[in-house]
């Protein structure tokens, strides 16, 4: 299966600091991929990095089978929305169209046109009068008139009220159905991931933990719960991912292609934020849990 975003070994180094290191992964061509992982753990930096903004310290990155930002055909198939949604405030929303039909060989001024018109934005207004809401959907509408192969999103909808956030990640996957392109959707909120996700990343520490289809990761990853048991005690196929105990019970997150025969336990499967929080688990920063926003 083509992919349109693989990386070797990335790193990528501020001063002594790694913002991302060792990170390998295949992004394969026709998802809508959830990058999720705390504050700091590296999701702007892989970001901007497919976006050819950063260049890396270490490792190999190709996106769509390029370098990225190699070149205006490359740069015209990549769209890429930053976080809090930039618009420019002292243009108004007719300006912004102008300027992504000079600046974008691709651009469908139609598909612009009819989108601003079914939201409703007003033509004449400058962005800085926009609601935030009104201004993620500029942005989005500039992503998608760009028409590219792959559009990258960095956290668009963090700053906005569920009503906001419903109505962009509505507009997305529409967008996603009818134009038949791939999507990098970075956030930190798990609910969000739940709506249009089919493939996620989990990336913390500055490395990835796990990357896969949503639904192959599910059915793979179990809670078993029953009598205190030592890990080493389980089976050489079930990798714990995180484990919690009392006097008398251990309750593990394992993950594991086999059956489970064992009767001493009891299966539970996983939802999408017990499968992140169970490998955000595994890693614990300055005595402090990593943040992770699991709002509805």
């Amino acid at each position: 299966m083509t992919s349109v975003l693989q990386a070797q070994e990335l790193g990528k180094k501020y001063g002594k600091r790694w913002a991302l290191r060792e990170c390998t992964v295949d992004i394969p061509a026709g998802h809508v991929v959830g990058l999720v992982g705390p504050n700091g753990a590296g999701k702007t930096t892989l970001l901007k990095l497919a976006a050819g903004q950063l260049e890396p310290t270490a490792g190999a990155i190709t996106v769509l089978g390029g370098r990225p930002a190699g070149g205006p055909a490359q740069l015209a198939k990549v769209g890429f929305v930053a976080q809090d949604t930039p618009v420019y405030a002292g243009l108004t929303v007719a300006e912004h169209l102008r300027l992504g039909t000079r600046l974008n060989p691709r651009w469908d001024a139609g598909l612009a046109r009819e989108r601003i018109a079914r939201l409703g934005l007003p033509s004449g207004h400058r962005a800085g009068k926009l609601s935030g809401g009104q201004r993620a959907q500029l942005a989005l509408t500039l992503g998608l008139a760009k028409r590219p192969e792959l559009l990258i999103l960095d956290e668009p909808v963090a700053s906005l009220d569920p009503l906001a956030r419903r109505e962009f990640l509505q507009g997305l996957m529409e967008a996603t159905v009818e134009h038949e392109f791939s999507v990098v959707l970075s956030s930190h909120l798990v609910a969000d991931l739940e709506r249009v996700c089919d493939f996620l990343i989990v990336l913390v520490d500055s490395r990835v933990q796990v990357a896969g289809e949503v639904d192959r990761l599910l059915s793979t990853h179990h809670r078993l719960t029953g009598p205190r048991r030592d890990p080493a005690r389980l089976p050489a196929g079930q990798q714990v991912i995180s484990a919690r105990h009392t006097d008398r019970q251990s309750t593990y997150v394992i993950r594991t292609d086999a059956p489970i025969h064992d009767p001493a336990w009891t299966v539970t499967r996983l939802d999408l934020e017990d499968l992140v929080l169970a490998y955000m688990d595994r890693y614990v920063a300055d005595d402090r849990r990593p943040v992770l926003e699991v709002r509805r």
